[in-house]
């Protein structure tokens, strides 16, 4: 009874300190405000407009650099002072500008990839028309991602006008075959791996400024992608000697492969864990929850967390992703005939890796449960996890500066980005690479990218424009 009466007083206890750091934290609001300058507006727009226009798909089988080059002479008509003030290296449709600062130290890079993904379906606007329309620029790649391209080079073409010369080397790089995980970033990343140069710092998509984040936490939030999770494709193939299937033996290979798949959907075999990010997102959405409950578990997480690890990856699929490797199944393919047994069938499996758990030690956990249902595995492609940003590092720092100098009342979100990214592929030449586009993305153009009607806010624009070049100034005050 005594041990009872003790556990039920240090549990009062620590709901107490909880609830005391709860109400010390208070509350904020995160807004985002559109830009009213009409004329960069108008400006931006039709410059992108004109970026959309010209049909920049991708094709794994079809290079079509010629197109791409096209596509650089299009960015010369429109940002000329780059084009004709800065270096420009091509590298089989891939481009790379460098801008020569005063020393040739700690060179930064901005990036965003060339390319976009096919656009089928019925659309409200022609995809490739760039139509301007109800305050958004439509089109394929309006938000993955030209407008980061016309931010960064509208950035420096306005620098450039002005007169400005910059600290340190900067480059611009966009890769032609980032949708199709081509390499076209690798081939970028070794220009500066062949010349012994050492990034500062990169600056490419993944995360960028979003509405209402998780439920019970309204308003604007800069998600700033701190690590980029690994890839891969494994092959789980289960054989037999076939047969007609008028008569069946038991565990034939379908049914092997769905035992398998159906056991891995019910028990979880990845580690959960929360890293540095997600207990950094935790901290710095709770003030904003108008919900007292949820402020509660995000702003003590040294007394909720263990619950959390049990109940968020069955909350959503959103959360198992933020903490574990996931596995997708995703292609299948058995008899070719109604009426034949397979000698062989197999599904694929779609693998995103997370830093606390390796390729190698995913890989294995799933190749042995393959094994229990006598199912061989064959690894397609497998790519590990980013080196996590350091969240106490100066690039970090920086670019929290410069969010709140341009985003004054939007809210910070370190972020897990679960896609991919040409990111992955500068590991080599820099240590600090950070995932964050300055652009709104609302829930409408978060359903648009690689979907029907992609599109982009006109008033987003000026702001995107006005961080890179805050981003470029402020490394003359980096120590």
């Amino acid at each position: 009874m005594k041990i009872l009466l003790l556990l039920l007083i240090i549990i009062i206890t620590l709901l107490l300190i909880a609830v005391v750091r709860t109400l010390l934290i208070g509350s904020k609001t995160a807004t985002y405000v559109y830009s009213k300058d009409t004329e960069r507006i108008d400006e931006y727009s039709n410059k992108l407009s004109k970026m959309i226009q010209y049909e920049t798909v991708s094709n794994p089988d079809n290079p079509e650099i010629d197109k791409f080059r096209g596509f650089h002479k299009l960015l010369e008509e429109l940002f000329p002072n780059v084009f004709s003030k800065l270096e420009k290296i091509e590298i089989d449709g891939n481009l790379l500008m460098k801008w020569k600062g005063e020393t040739d130290l700690d060179p930064i890079i901005l990036t965003s990839h060339l390319d976009v993904v096919p656009a089928e379906g019925e659309w409200k606007y022609p995809p490739f028309s760039g139509t301007i329309a109800d305050g958004k620029i439509w089109g394929r790649g309006a938000g993955d991602i030209k407008c980061g391209v016309l931010a960064f080079y509208q950035a420096v073409e306005e620098l450039l006008i002005a007169g400005y010369t910059p600290k340190c080397d900067v480059y611009l790089g966009s890769s032609c075959t980032e949708e199709i995980g081509g390499d076209g970033a690798p081939k970028l990343a070794k220009y500066f791996k062949d010349r012994n140069i050492k990034l500062y710092m990169l600056s490419d998509e993944g995360g960028g400024i979003t509405k209402d984040p998780i439920g019970g936490i309204k308003g604007a939030f800069a998600a700033v992608g701190i690590f980029e999770k690994g890839y891969g494709d494994l092959k789980f193939s289960a054989k037999s000697n076939g047969g007609h299937s008028s008569t069946p033996p038991k565990n034939t290979p379908i049914v092997r492969l769905a035992k398998f798949e159906s056991y891995v959907e019910k028990h979880n075999p990845f580690k959960v864990a929360f890293s540095e990010a997600v207990e950094a997102m935790f901290n710095n959405l709770a003030p904003y929850s108008s919900n007292f409950a949820l402020k509660l578990v995000m702003a003590n997480l040294w007394l909720f967390k263990p619950i959390l690890k049990r109940i968020m990856p069955a909350i959503s699929s959103e959360a198992a992703a933020m903490l574990q490797t996931t596995i997708a199944f995703t292609m299948q393919k058995g008899s070719d005939g109604y009426n034949v047994i397979p000698q062989e069938a197999y599904v694929t499996g779609n693998l995103r890796y997370i830093p606390h758990e390796n390729k190698d030690e995913a890989n294995k956990k799933i190749i042995e449960i393959a094994k229990r249902y006598d199912i061989e595995t064959t690894i397609i492609k497998s790519s590990p996890s980013s080196k996590p940003l350091d969240l106490n590092s100066k690039q970090y720092k920086q670019t929290i500066e410069c969010i709140n100098t341009i985003f004054p009342n939007v809210g910070i979100m370190p972020y897990v980005v679960t896609g991919g990214t040409d990111s992955r592929f500068y590991s080599e030449v820099c240590d600090h690479c950070i995932r964050f586009s300055p652009v709104m993305f609302g829930p409408e153009q978060n359903k648009g990218m690689h979907g029907i009607d992609e599109n982009i806010e006109q008033g987003c624009l000026p702001p995107a424009v006005d961080y890179y070049k805050q981003l470029i100034r402020l490394q003359e005050h980096r120590a």
